[in-house]
C-alpha cells in the first residue's frame, strides 16, 4: 500500500468538499449573512491549501490506482477527514462554541445519522442551516461515490472505493464502467431531489424548507430546520409526501435504474423490495390501530398518517418526527424499537443492518431447521431469484456478530456516563443504525447536547463505523492490514 496514492486522491476528495461548501456562501449571500461568509470561506482556504501541499509532495512518486488496502484507508479518512473540515463553520462561527460538539453534528450530518447536540435550531443563519442539511444530502448517497463519479482518473481503485462505501453485503454495477454507475446513482439521487423540492413547494413549503427537508428526506438522515422537526408543518399532504419519498429512498437505488429502463420483472422478483414494503406496512398497521384503540388520536385515518410517517421514519432510519413517539403507548413503541434493528434496504441512503440481511439470516436459520429434519437434504437460499453464495452467508454473518458486539460495547461505554439502560441502550442502536433519535434521555424532542466529551467523541466514531458498516473501518485495526 502507497500512502503517497491515499493521499493523493484524498486530497482531490478535499478540493471536492471545498466547491460544495460555496453554496452556503452563496446562501449566505442571498439572505444577507455577510458575518457568515469568513466561516466557510477559511476552511475552503484551508481545504485547497492541503491539496496544493499534498499534490506537490506527492507529483512523482503516486499512481492513479488505489490497491484494495489503500481503498479502505482512503474511505475511511475519506469520511473522518469531510467531518473535520466540514465542522470548522459551525466552530468558526460561534454557533456550535465547542468543536467537540461541532464535529459531532458534522459527522452525524455526513452519516445521515441525524443525532444532534442542538436545542435551538430555527435561530440559527441559514447559511449553516443550509450546510447542515447539505452534509446530509452528500452523505446519503456517498461522498466517495461522488468522489468517483466527478473524478474519473481513480481508475482500478474506483471499484474498490464504492465497494468500500456502498451499503449493503454486494455492489451492484449498471454500467460496464463504476465511474457511469457512480454518475447514474447520482443523476437519479439528483433528480428525485427535484421532484420531492417541488411537491413540498405545493404544499405551502418556502424554497429554503423544501431544499433542506428533501436533503434529510432522501438522504435519509432527519435533520429539520425546525426545532419541532416536521411536526412543526401541521399538514397532512406534506407528511404524506415526506412518508412516501422517506420509503423510496430506502429502496435499492439499482432498482431505480431497472425501472427507468423498463426492466420491471426484476423488480418484481426483488425479494429484498417484497420484505421491506411488508415489514413497512405490517408495522403502520399495527401501529396505527394501536394508537387509535388507545385513544392517542380521534381517527383511524389520523392514527394511520402518523403510524405510517414514524414507522418509515425509522425503518429508513430518516429519524424525522411529526410528534413525540416515546409518549406513545408501549405497544407502538416496541414496534419502532424493533423497526431500528433492520433498516432500509442495501444499495439505498438508509442505514442499520439492512433487510437483505435479515431475510437472508431468517431464511438459513430456517434451513438449519430443515437440516434437523433431513441430515442430508440440499438446501438453497435465494435471494431474487438466485442462490447466495457461501460467502456472502458468511460475510453476512460475520457482520451480524460484529454489529452486537459493537452494540453492546457502545451500550457500556454511554452507561460509563451514568445514562440508564433504556437511554445508553437505545443510544447505541441509533448510532450505529445512523437514525438519531431514540428513547429515553435521546428521544424526539430531546438531543446529545448533555452527554460528555469522551461519549460523543466515541459516538461520533460509532455513527462513522455504522455508515461504513463495520468492515471498512474496522480492517484497519487489524495487524494484517499494515504487513507489506
Amino acid at each position: 500500500m502507497r500512502i503517497s496514492v491515499v493521499l493523493s486522491v484524498f486530497a482531490t476528495f478535499l478540493l471536492i468538499l471545498s466547491f460544495f461548501m460555496i453554496l452556503p456562501v452563496v446562501v449566505a449571500l442571498l439572505y444577507g449573512e455577510g458575518e457568515m461568509i469568513s466561516p466557510f470561506l477559511i476552511p475552503i482556504g484551508i481545504n485547497v491549501g492541503i491539496f496544493i501541499i499534498i499534490k506537490l509532495l506527492t507529483v512523482n512518486r503516486a499512481n492513479r490506482a488505489l490497491s484494495v488496502k489503500g481503498g479502505f484507508l482512503f474511505v475511511t479518512l475519506t469520511w473522518f477527514g469531510a467531518a473535520a473540515t466540514g465542522a470548522l463553520p459551525f466552530f468558526l462561527s460561534r454557533v456550535i462554541p465547542g468543536y467537540t460538539d461541532a464535529y459531532f453534528e458534522t459527522i452525524s450530518g455526513f452519516t445521515t445519522t441525524g443525532a444532534s447536540i442542538l436545542s435551538e435550531i430555527q435561530s440559527l443563519p441559514r447559511s449553516i442551516l443550509f450546510w447542515r442539511s447539505l452534509t446530509h444530502w452528500l452523505g446519503g448517497m456517498g461522498i466517495v461515490v461522488l468522489t468517483v463519479a466527478i473524478f474519473p482518473l481513480i481508475g482500478t481503485g474506483g471499484f474498490q472505493l464504492v465497494k468500500a462505501e456502498a451499503p449493503g453485503p454486494t455492489v451492484d454495477k449498471v454500467a460496464p464502467r463504476i465511474t457511469e454507475t457512480a454518475k447514474i446513482l447520482w443523476f437519479i439521487y439528483l433528480g428525485m431531489t427535484g421532484v420531492q423540492t417541488v411537491l413540498l413547494m405545493f404544499g405551502g413549503m418556502d424554497l429554503f424548507d423544501a431544499v433542506t427537508h428533501t436533503f434529510g428526506t432522501l438522504a435519509t438522515g432527519g435533520f429539520s430546520p425546525k426545532n419541532a422537526s416536521v411536526g412543526y408543518y401541521q399538514s397532512s399532504y406534506i407528511h404524506i409526501v415526506i412518508t412516501v419519498f422517506m420509503i423510496l429512498a430506502g429502496v435499492n437505488f439499482i432498482l431505480y435504474h431497472k425501472l427507468l429502463m423498463g426492466n420491471l420483472r426484476t423488480i418484481r422478483r426483488n425479494s429484498e423490495l417484497k420484505a421491506y414494503l411488508g415489514i413497512f406496512i405490517a408495522a403502520m398497521v399495527i401501529i396505527g390501530i394501536n394508537l387509535y384503540r388507545s385513544g392517542v388520536y380521534g381517527s383511524f385515518g389520523t392514527s394511520l398518517r402518523y403510524a405510517g410517517f414514524q414507522a418509515a421514519s425509522i425503518l429508513t432510519t430518516t429519524g424525522y418526527a411529526t410528534t413525540d413517539f416515546d409518549a406513545w403507548p408501549e405497544v407502538s413503541k416496541i414496534v419502532l424499537f424493533l423497526l431500528m434493528f433492520i433498516g432500509g434496504s442495501s444499495g439505498s441512503t438508509g442505514g442499520g443492518i439492512k433487510v437483505m440481511r435479515i431475510v437472508t439470516l431468517f431464511k438459513l436459520g430456517v434451513n438449519e431447521l430443515k437440516y434437523l429434519i433431513h441430515p442430508r437434504g440440499v438446501f438453497n437460499i435465494r435471494m431474487n431469484g438466485v442462490s447466495v453464495k457461501k460467502d456472502i452467508l458468511y460475510v453476512i454473518s460475520g457482520f451480524f456478530f460484529l454489529y452486537l458486539l459493537m452494540l453492546l460495547l457502545t451500550t457500556f461505554v454511554v452507561a460509563t456516563a451514568g445514562n440508564d439502560i433504556v437511554t445508553s441502550f437505545s443510544t447505541a442502536l441509533v448510532t450505529l443504525g445512523n437514525i438519531g433519535p431514540g428513547f429515553g434521555r435521546i428521544g424526539p424532542t430531546l438531543n446529545y447536547g448533555y452527554m460528555p466529551d469522551y461519549v460523543k467523541w466515541f459516538l461520533s466514531f460509532i455513527m462513522a463505523l455504522g455508515r461504513l458498516e463495520l468492515y471498512t473501518i474496522l480492517v484497519l485495526f487489524t495487524r494484517r492490514f499494515w504487513k507489506r
